[in-house]
């Protein structure tokens, strides 16, 4: 293996959010991402408001949204997997299509216990790997020095999804029934993946030829990958039993919280996304590895004051603070994930980091949720539990979080020119490298 170079110091990020949103191909890909990456934040809900409408059982309301997820946890690296193998176009599409039948499938016959489960399980399955996509463009598309603003700006939207996913739902299903807004979905996401996949960018992109050591595991080969994801998938299960938490907290004081658990849940959002926006906008001179452990920690530290389960106006200001830490946790992440894993399994990576912070965040859910009836304390000390082990996790093992990867090859853009990263010292693995 070619010694890996030494990455130089970043320069300080003097480019900002506006010129990122200049360069070339990154609006279009962002409002594509956007667009197809709403559904997620949709679907729970919207199944869940379809299948009551056609008067189904709560018992196959919860069995139609854990075929989605599970699907979707399920389909998200099998489908990096092939992203790797043959680029990104055909998959987008052709997994937009499949989803779009799901949904299509749960509009036209929410009443059938069958087709509500199999239209859920195809929707959650053949969900467009859209995030792993981008996250692997980036470095085609952005200059080193912008790498973190843009994983930043990523990690950012995702806190928009979460927020106007229900509001899309609860105004297009009071206005025109959950039926419309399970074909809403089916319609951004094949939209969402169309912008993707006909940009230069994702129809230039190849991911290197696998190294032979990576087998049937791919990316999961690398310990210090899986040491990671292990890690966010405590802070999914922290995210999960935070909702778990404000919803509870807003039950058990009626009337003093404006919005309910609404409002809380909004808050720790709007603090990620300032915190995103934040993190972003800063030169950093640590390495990835550490900033992604001390930043866990962090995270860890602002959720302790929950345990103290103070009043509404307290409680409201404790919501923001616990949300700032998360988006930026995310865009470090997204950083070192690509850093860690084996050649030419990088969007496989990406789609893994979702599958387990999501596995985490239902986990957190469902244990919560058990806690919730007798005890509140329980349920904050259980937000605090999965991000602090996290945390601990990967601080203990700090050591395996760095790459060792070789070199990147020379690459070309979209353009055919020499690809941006063939021009640095990069620390980073040869899938940021794509071939024209």
């Amino acid at each position: 293996m070619t010694p890996r170079c030494r990455r130089l110091p970043r320069r300080p990020n003097t480019m900002g959010y506006l010129a990122l949103l200049r360069a070339p191909h990154v609006t279009r890909l962002l409002l594509g991402t956007l667009l197809g990456r709403l559904p997620a934040g949709m679907t729970a809900l919207v199944i869940a408001l379809a299948l009551r409408e056609a008067g189904a059982p709560y018992s196959r309301i919860g069995l139609a949204t854990a075929a989605y997820a599970i699907a979707a946890a399920v389909g998200g690296p099998v489908l990096g997997r092939i992203v790797d193998r043959t680029g990104q176009p055909r998959v987008l599409i052709v997994s937009a299509v499949v989803a779009g039948l799901g949904y299509a499938l749960l509009a036209l016959t929410p009443g059938s216990p069958s087709a509500a489960l199999t239209g859920a399980a195809l929707a959650g399955l053949a969900m467009p790997p859209l995030e792993p996509c981008l996250r692997s463009l980036w470095p085609a598309v952005v200059e080193e020095e912008q790498l973190d603003t843009a994983y930043a700006f990523d990690s950012a939207s995702q806190q928009v999804l979460y927020v106007a996913g229900p509001l899309a739902v609860a105004g297009l299903a009071a206005a025109f029934g959950p039926s419309t807004a399970l074909w809403t979905a089916a319609a951004l996401g094949l939209l969402g993946a169309l912008v993707v996949a006909t940009t230069a960018p994702a129809r230039a992109w190849q991911a290197p030829p696998r190294e032979a050591s990576a087998g049937l595991l791919g990316p999961l080969r690398s310990p210090g990958l899986v040491l990671l994801l292990v890690g966010l998938a405590g802070a999914g299960w922290t995210v999960g039993s935070q909702n778990v938490l404000f919803i509870a907290y807003a039950e058990s004081h009626p009337g003093r919280l404006p919005g309910g658990a609404g409002s809380l849940l909004a808050l720790a959002a709007l603090g990620g996304l300032v915190g995103a926006l934040v993190y972003g906008a800063l030169p950093w001179r640590i390495s990835t590895a550490t900033r992604t452990w001390t930043i866990a920690l962090g995270m860890a530290v602002s959720y302790l004051p929950l345990l103290l389960l103070p009043g509404p106006l307290a409680m409201a200001g404790l919501a923001l603070l616990s949300g700032i830490s998360l988006a930026p946790l995310l865009a470090a992440a997204f950083v070192l994930v690509a850093e860690l894993a084996p050649t030419g399994t990088v969007t496989e990576a990406f789609a893994w980091l979702v599958t387990l912070f999501a596995t985490g965040n239902a986990a957190g859910y469902a244990v919560s949720g058990l806690l919730a009836t007798d005890s509140l304390p329980g349920v904050a000390l259980c937000a605090v539990g999965g991000i602090a082990l996290g945390g601990l996790l990967l601080f203990g093992c700090r050591r395996r979080l760095r790459p060792t990867a070789p070199t990147a090859p020379a690459a070309t853009s979209p353009d055919g020119m020499p690809e941006r990263m063939s021009e640095r010292m990069p620390e980073r693995t040869p899938e940021h490298a794509p071939v024209a």
